[in-house]
């Protein structure tokens, strides 16, 4: 998102927080409601262009959208909703975009407030590894031919019970309303996201064989002083790292494994 829609989800995910904030509200289901207005303004394209357009009062475009999910939302969503359209909006599908990223935050609330959190961070990397690793799964779960209850089906049989209700619901949403993403962008969404709620960063560590605790301590402690920030870390095991390991934190990668330096030193003689 760029300028003014910056500024309006910057301002949602206050209001957000500052209702979530309250042990009034269930953060599950407002993450439910606030999925079904996504789902409801990616379908109905004009009705987001009236509640985004620039040119109509803010005040009016509230009214409206309380008119319209006042009956069928609770009153937390509905005045979250109604702040959202007074704001001005870049793009009308950002309001879409905005409205989706507040469904999957209010769930990790719930989470959080559970004390699952670090569970669910785990589980959705766990799941984007086990889709990777299969090109039969990955299919699956995104054939535009299957319908959206397979798609469920299919997600149910996956987590089920393993998996905490959070994650299911969070991935269920993904692949059954992807919105143009690709699984693999929306699940590092989804992480991003859940590392956030703890003020931290993800850190995917690739490693040849799995690290001791004491290794994994160091490095979070070595990662957290070089970003400034605490760090989440997503630990896998590839045999073909062939020593150290690999480090990815957001689009930056740092290579650190034995492979990577003979694959350098390979390009080297053949120049």
């Amino acid at each position: 998102m760029n300028g003014a829609s910056r500024e309006a989800l910057a301002a949602a995910r206050e209001r957000l927080d500052a209702l979530t904030d309250s042990t009034s509200v269930d953060a599950g289901s407002l993450a439910e409601e606030l999925a079904s207005v996504t789902a409801l303004l990616h379908r109905e394209v004009s009705l987001r262009r009236v509640l985004t357009d620039p040119a109509q009062d803010g005040e009016a475009k509230a009214d409206l959208a309380r008119r319209l999910l006042g009956t069928q939302l609770g009153g937390s969503a509905v005045d979250l909703v109604s702040g959202m359209v007074r704001s001005r909006w870049s793009q009308s599908r950002d309001l879409v975009d905005a409205l989706e990223e507040l469904a999957d935050l209010a769930d990790l609330t719930a989470a959080q407030r559970a004390g699952t959190l670090d569970s669910v961070e785990d589980e959705l990397f766990r799941f984007g590894r086990i889709v990777s690793s299969s090109n039969e799964l990955r299919a699956a779960l995104t054939d535009r031919k299957a319908t959206t209850a397979a798609k469920s089906e299919l997600i149910n049989s996956l987590l089920g019970r393993r998996a905490d209700a959070t994650t299911g619901r969070l991935v269920t949403r993904l692949v059954t309303a992807p919105r143009g993403r690709s699984l693999e962008s929306g699940l590092q969404s989804l992480s991003k996201l859940a590392a956030e709620r703890r003020d931290r960063m993800v850190a995917v560590v690739t490693s040849a064989v799995p690290l001791s605790d004491t290794q994994k301590q160091r490095l979070g402690a070595g990662l957290a002083k070089l970003y400034g920030r605490r760090m989440h870390l997503n630990l896998d095991v590839d045999p073909e790292v062939l020593g150290g390991m690999r480090v990815q934190v957001g689009d930056e990668i740092i290579n650190g494994s034995l492979a990577d330096r003979l694959e350098d030193a390979s390009r080297r003689l053949a120049s």
